[in-house]
């Protein structure tokens, strides 16, 4: 099973709006008032969806940076072990590559 990421999960939420969008361009011609009403809640959905992704993008940007200021400051506080850390991820990675 495929791991779902933010990334990814962020992008198929776009390409629905994007859908849904050519779509309700694609319909704007059509008449009648069931049709006008359910292209004005669409268009409402999808300018939900379009303000919600912002902000979970916004919170990501956010909380990335925070996460790296972290991380930076832990480094400058610990450079030995920072060092150690590396260097034994450097050999469990060399490991995993090498028995492949």
């Amino acid at each position: 099973m495929e791991k779902v990421t933010t990334d990814k999960l962020v992008s198929d939420l776009k390409t629905v709006v994007n859908d849904a969008e050519e779509l309700l361009r694609a319909t704007a011609g059509q008449a009648g008032e069931r049709i006008s009403a359910a292209r004005d809640r669409a268009q409402e959905s999808v300018r939900a969806a379009r303000q919600r992704m912002s902000e979970v993008q916004d919170d990501l940007v956010e909380r990335t940076k925070e996460i790296a200021n972290t991380a930076d400051t832990y480094v400058r506080e610990n450079p030995w072990q920072a060092i150690g850390l590396a260097a034994a991820a450097g050999v469990i990675v060399g490991l995993l590559v090498s028995r492949r």
